[in-house]
């Protein structure tokens, strides 16, 4: 008799944050993707729950890519006694190095203010996880090649597949082999989309049985206006008054692709040449890795060969917190590219504490605002706002705010649909997770109406059985 392969959702299955899916056989246990959960408080909060099976008995964890969401958890796990391998790409293998010291980096400055100014409800306020905590789970990292079956013990092998999201993101497939039958489990991670100017997209998938599928965008299109027009005039708009624009961006992905965007607009006369400044040092550390990783770009040696044809012409970075405090002084025009995406902690603040004042400049949203951020406060309220609050004071609200509706690193509905039919055969069972239970709903409903594909939500069930 077959042994039932269990597949439990720890995470991102009523929601886009905190990716950990857990697959059960016999005696072993595989974790894919091990992410905090983002957003509101009551959100973070479960981070500091006990992770809800014994991490030492997880036997090894494979990663589709290096967002937080999907690998910001890891250190926690490795406090908590997980000593197995992390499985994943070269690409990463490089940018978890960077997410994850820069995440520990921030929890124990965090800690280290709420102590200074007892700004807590804890009497010693504790860092989630510390900087030793994430160069431990560095050390078990073991980079693996896409497209070969890697075999991680007698019975369990996987496979990366490119994901087109970021450099190094991969579907990761799961071959589970008993009595000489195989069953492959089909992790999407976050898919991409083929119209990145930067990166390439998604693999078609040659075969699974089981597809486990993100629906960020399941309910949703990307508007049809061309990113990089939209862009050009919001930016000629803002120049041709002289204005400074400040461009919250992740530090992985969106700010590499802004750079080359602002590039192409120059050269293609748009909008004149001004200082473009990168202003956010993990943003710059991605930039170094994604010229290293040519099996992820669009134009293979392009970029290595002929930088200036990637960078605008006044393109400077601001490395140190002084330079950083000197940007934020300086005058228009000029383009301020800075994290956190979502205004949730960083630079970004500082220069929205300088600009936000002033008519003249603007504030370009590039990327989605998650629920409970001040991201998506300022981007929903800015037309009937005053003010914003940033470091506990109140700064006047008068520049422009806008935002680009089609720049995303996820593929909408239509996008994803188009990658699904080259599949070459459909699966049996398709789970639908990393979205809102409205997403899933809505993406479960379309892949059966229009594919014939047999789908279910991940949070109509705690624990799925095949």
């Amino acid at each position: 008799m077959l042994s039932k392969i269990k597949l439990q959702f720890l995470g991102a299955y009523a929601g886009v944050t905190g990716s950990k899916s857990l697959l059960e056989w016999k005696n072993q246990r595989y974790l894919i993707d091990c992410g905090l959960f983002q957003g509101p408080s009551e959100v973070r909060q479960q981070n500091w729950a006990d992770f809800p099976i014994n991490a030492s008995s997880i036997d090894a964890v494979f990663l589709t890519h290096a967002h937080l969401d999907h690998v910001g958890y890891l250190p926690r796990l490795y406090k908590q006694g997980f000593r197995g391998p992390v499985y994943c790409s070269e690409g990463t293998q490089d940018l978890a190095e960077i997410i994850l010291l820069d995440s520990a980096h921030l929890e124990e400055e965090s800690a280290a203010y709420a102590n200074e100014t007892k700004y807590s409800y804890h009497e010693k306020p504790l860092p989630l996880f510390t900087i030793k905590d994430a160069e431990d789970v560095l050390k078990l990292f073991r980079p693996i090649p896409r497209y070969e079956w890697y075999k991680v013990s007698d019975d369990v092998s996987i496979r990366l597949l490119r994901a087109g999201h970021i450099i190094g993101a991969s579907m990761v497939q799961v071959m589970v082999t008993q009595e000489s039958k195989s069953k492959v489990f089909s992790f999407s991670g976050d898919i991409g989309h083929d119209k990145s100017m930067i990166l390439k997209g998604p693999d078609a998938m040659p075969e699974t049985d089981v597809l486990i599928l993100e629906s960020t965008y399941g309910d949703r299109l990307h508007a049809h206006e061309d990113a990089c027009e939209t862009l050009g005039n919001f930016l000629k708009k803002a120049i041709d008054r002289s204005g400074v624009v400040v461009i919250p961006a992740f530090a992985v992905g969106r700010s590499q692709e802004l750079i080359y965007m602002i590039g192409q607009l120059e050269r293609r006369g748009i909008i004149p040449s001004v200082p473009v400044i990168l202003d956010s040092p993990m943003s710059e550390k991605a930039l170094k890795i994604f010229f290293c990783h040519e099996e992820d770009q669009l134009v293979t040696n392009a970029f290595q060969k002929n930088p200036d044809g990637f960078f605008p012409q006044k393109f400077e970075t601001s490395p140190s917190p002084d330079q950083s405090m000197l940007v934020t002084m300086m005058d228009g025009p000029a383009i301020v590219i800075s994290a956190s995406g979502m205004l949730s902690g960083g630079r970004i603040l500082h220069h929205l504490k300088h600009r936000l004042p002033h008519p003249n400049n603007m504030v370009i949203f590039s990327g989605y605002q998650a629920e409970g951020t001040k991201g998506r406060f300022l981007q929903d309220n800015s037309a009937s706002m005053k003010t914003l609050r940033i470091h506990h004071q109140e700064v006047e609200l008068h520049a422009e705010v806008v935002t680009i509706g089609n720049l995303s690193a996820h593929a909408d509905y239509e996008q994803m649909l188009s990658w699904l039919k080259k599949f070459s055969k459909k699966p049996q069972q398709v789970l639908v997770n990393h979205g809102n239970p409205e997403a899933q709903i809505a993406w479960a409903h379309r892949l059966e109406k229009e594919l014939g594909w047999t789908a279910k939500a991940s949070f109509e069930k705690d624990t799925w059985e095949f």
